[in-house]
């Protein structure tokens, strides 16, 4: 297979650790995504490492037994390590505090501890087959100080950093989860839920297992990922993937179900957005994404994967040490290792080999395994790095090789103007807010963030557009009709169609001499005024003289100002046109001849220069009598020129009767 068919990767620059041996154990800290390699119980050192953390964090400690667990709270303050069953030790990491450790006992009689969550630099949760305590750490004293508690009988937890929510298994089938959410100093008790198992012949005792069960945003939600191997329903065969949406308030909803036709050993991560379930057998993966369209069945909606199974591409061990000895080949790397373990949201550690990845979803080979480009669009339009992508299937659908059907065209613009529609709104809403005042009295007012997906009409013309009409090879009809597509889309989004869109259709229709469709598109107002516009189709009327009246007319429906229409048509050097005007509209016995003149002048054509010269000599015979310009015209420099140019004798005489 080659590269671009894998649309799956690890980081090119994973976290290094030492291996996990009898000697050294490796713990990973979900919170702060670091990995602590302890050896002989810290006595001989602990070396932690994150993956933005370049530098990592080294330290001893007293080998006081076997380190069941330990974890840095959120900036690396305090350091906590479980012993025992009974309590967690802690250490300061902060400067000019004492380093001596000081311990804590879990509160409740007879409970022993299972683990403990950080939930900010100085708030930790102690987890006991019991129920959970609640503590604020305080540092300068050496002492904690016990918040809240809550009894409930314990199997395994599991904790989601990113959203605060400890979820508790408790009863018999382990299957009922007590969520519980932290914030500053508060913890929440939400509704209790129960994930249901698949139906077993009565022998066989089914408990929900601590491996089955994962928790991860998705779209900004909160969702628990239940992995049902096997499908409530007898007659459907393979595994599944149920995601019960938690939210912060109301009851836990089981909302999509994700249909893998396969059973075996699976494992889950989220990857931007997107769910990836592993397969350990076929040593493949598949994604899901719960934004596209399932089948939806009155309750939840099922989702089969987006694209064919395939592995994540293949990964050669980087060697380390001087380049002489790196001149050996690297290693590849066994992918899907029974030796992984896979932690939320994207994290792949393998400790046998040292190693701790992000996973990543890579989109171009993306577009080649999805032929449906409303989908494509679909699925693109909600990713992270989205952009260039988005851009480059545009350019690949205009194109001779793979040109698609103008529906299809339609589809993708209008997908694409959906996105820029609303950011457009949004920011429009903020703007409104922040100018009536809203944002002293409403402190979550947040400007709307710019995400790849939305992409103006700038980006459009300048990847796609400018060169698609460069394209000699394409019938000018297509691309014609290609440009109204992308403006009738704009157009039913309500979105103001930018002049340069216009003009690049103008100039298209006039490179093909279809002025009769350029008048049709004018007349009906297919193409939206503007004065830009207008100056452009004055700049025509030497191939298309009716071009001329076309302009006047969009000025004066703009209702641009007599003088101010002068100015535009004098600043794009249209010298005659401008005075072909104000004689239409008989302004011409006012007008300053000096400002014609020098517009003349800067036009570098003698000729035309003579033409307007002669038009003010004629108007000061018939108003004064006289061709010649009095001082206070100031056109003394324009005669020097005109003399220099035509000889004296081209200066027209006095007539007199």
């Amino acid at each position: 297979m080659g590269e671009e068919d894998y649309y799956l990767e690890l980081c090119e620059r994973p976290v290094q650790f030492e291996k996990a041996n009898p000697v050294n154990c490796v713990f990973f800290d979900e919170a702060n995504k670091q990995v602590f390699a302890v050896r002989s119980g810290g006595a001989t050192g602990v070396v932690v490492k994150g993956p933005d953390d370049r530098n990592p964090i080294s330290f001893r400690m007293d080998d006081k037994g076997e380190v069941k667990c330990i974890k840095f709270s959120l900036e690396n303050k305090i350091l906590a390590v479980q012993r025992t069953s009974k309590t967690v030790d802690f250490c300061n990491f902060i400067p000019d505090n004492s380093q001596l450790e000081y311990t804590q006992e879990c509160k409740t009689k007879n409970a022993n501890i299972l683990g403990f969550c950080w939930t900010s630099s100085t708030e930790i949760v102690f987890i006991t087959d019991q129920g959970i305590e609640f503590y604020q750490v305080l540092p300068e004293k050496r002492t904690l100080k016990l918040l809240k508690s809550h009894n409930i009988n314990v199997n395994w937890y599991m904790y989601c950093p990113e959203s605060a929510v400890i979820l508790l298994s408790t009863t018999v089938l382990e299957n009922v989860l007590q969520p519980f959410y932290f914030r500053a100093g508060t913890m929440s008790k939400l509704p209790k839920f129960e994930i249901e198992l698949p139906a077993a012949p009565k022998s066989t005792k089914l408990s929900l297992s601590e491996r089955d069960i994962a928790m991860a945003t998705i779209y900004g939600q909160l969702y628990v990922l239940f992995l049902r191997h096997h499908s409530r329903t007898s007659n459907s065969t393979g595994a599944e993937v149920v995601l019960y949406l938690l939210p912060r308030e109301g009851a836990c909803k089981k909302m999509h179900i994700l249909k893998l036709n396969r059973t075996g050993k699976f494992a889950l991560n989220v990857v931007d957005n997107l769910v990836v379930v592993h397969h350990q057998d076929t040593e493949t993966s598949v994604i899901f994404d719960i934004k596209l369209r399932g089948e939806f069945d009155g309750t939840v909606t099922f989702h089969h994967p987006v694209l064919p199974a395939r592995s994540i591409q293949p990964y050669q061990i980087p060697l380390a040490g001087p380049a002489a000895v790196t001149s050996q080949s690297p290693i590849p790397c066994k992918l899907y290792s029974s030796s992984w373990i896979v932690f939320q949201p994207d994290i792949i550690i393998s400790a046998s080999q040292g190693y701790l990845w992000n996973l990543q979803v890579k989109l171009e080979p993306i577009v080649k395994l999805l032929p449906d480009k409303g989908r494509l669009m679909d699925f693109l339009l909600q990713r992270k790095e989205c952009k260039m992508v988005i851009l480059s299937v545009c350019s690949q659908m205009l194109s001779e090789s793979d040109r698609a059907t103008l529906p299809v065209i339609a589809t993708v613009f209008d997908k694409l103007n959906h996105e820029y529609k609303k950011y457009l709104d949004a920011e429009q809403s903020y703007t409104m807010a922040v100018e009536a005042g809203q944002s002293r009295s409403n402190p979550l007012l947040r400007r709307p963030v710019r995400t790849q997906a939305v992409l103006d009409q700038s980006d459009v013309y300048t990847h796609v557009l400018s060169a698609f009409v460069e394209k000699k090879e394409m019938p000018h009809k297509f691309v014609i009709a290609v440009l109204m597509e992308y403006i009738r889309s704009l157009n039913q989004f309500q979105i103001a169609v930018q002049h340069y869109l216009h003009e690049l259709v103008i100039k298209t229709l006039v490179q093909h001499n279809l002025f009769y469709m350029l008048h049709q598109f004018l007349q009906y107002h297919v193409l939206s005024d503007s004065k830009p516009l207008a100056c452009l189709l004055l700049s025509l009327e030497s191939f298309y003289p009716p071009a001329h009246q076309l302009s006047l007319d969009m000025l004066k429906r703009l209702s641009t100002a007599n003088d101010e229409i002068v100015e535009v048509l004098l600043s794009k050097h249209q010298v005659l046109a401008a005075l072909r005007f104000i004689r239409g509209i008989g302004g011409h016995d006012n007008i300053s001849a000096r400002k014609f003149l020098d517009a003349a002048k800067q036009t570098e054509d003698n000729m035309l220069f003579y033409t307007i010269f002669r038009f003010f000599e004629q108007r000061n015979q018939r108003l004064r009598g006289s061709p010649n310009f009095t001082p206070g015209e100031h056109c003394e420099e324009h005669v020097a020129f005109f003399k220099q140019v035509f000889g004296d004798q081209a200066l027209m005489r006095p007539t007199t009767f």
